[in-house]
């Protein structure tokens, strides 16, 4: 009789991982990426046009690392920010304001009646 062994199959060919895309965005966001060029544009080595690109891919966490924080601080992104700027108008707003009647405090009542008559004229509230 014969004995029959078990053939066991040959090892897997090993080449180079592969990894899927979410592996891929994994790392370039958790390490960040930068993209640099430049365009030139010449003429008769006259320089009419240069556009400078900077690019930087990467997670918040590690945007913050790196120091860049903009998004923060720009009102159009941030209702914290538009909220800031919002304040600050305010608060410029009420100094000019406190300025003015501080003004007409010590003026005489014939200024104030002479202001309020030019205003009348040009059809605004006295």
């Amino acid at each position: 009789m014969t004995e029959r062994g078990l053939v066991q199959p040959p090892p897997p060919i090993t080449g180079p991982r592969t990894c899927d895309l979410a592996e891929v965005l994994e790392r370039v966001l958790d390490k960040g990426i930068v993209i640099a060029g430049d365009i030139k544009i010449d003429l008769l080595d006259i320089e009419l046009l240069t556009i400078r690109l900077r690019l930087f891919v990467s997670s918040v966490d590690t945007a913050r690392k790196a120091g860049i924080d903009w998004w923060e601080t720009d009102p159009a992104l941030s209702s914290r920010a538009a909220r800031d700027a919002l304040a600050q108008e305010n608060a410029q707003l009420r100094d000019r304001l406190h300025a003015l009647e501080s003004r007409m405090s010590r003026m005489d009542p014939d200024e104030l009646s002479t202001i309020g008559d030019a205003t009348a004229e040009k059809g605004g509230d006295a």
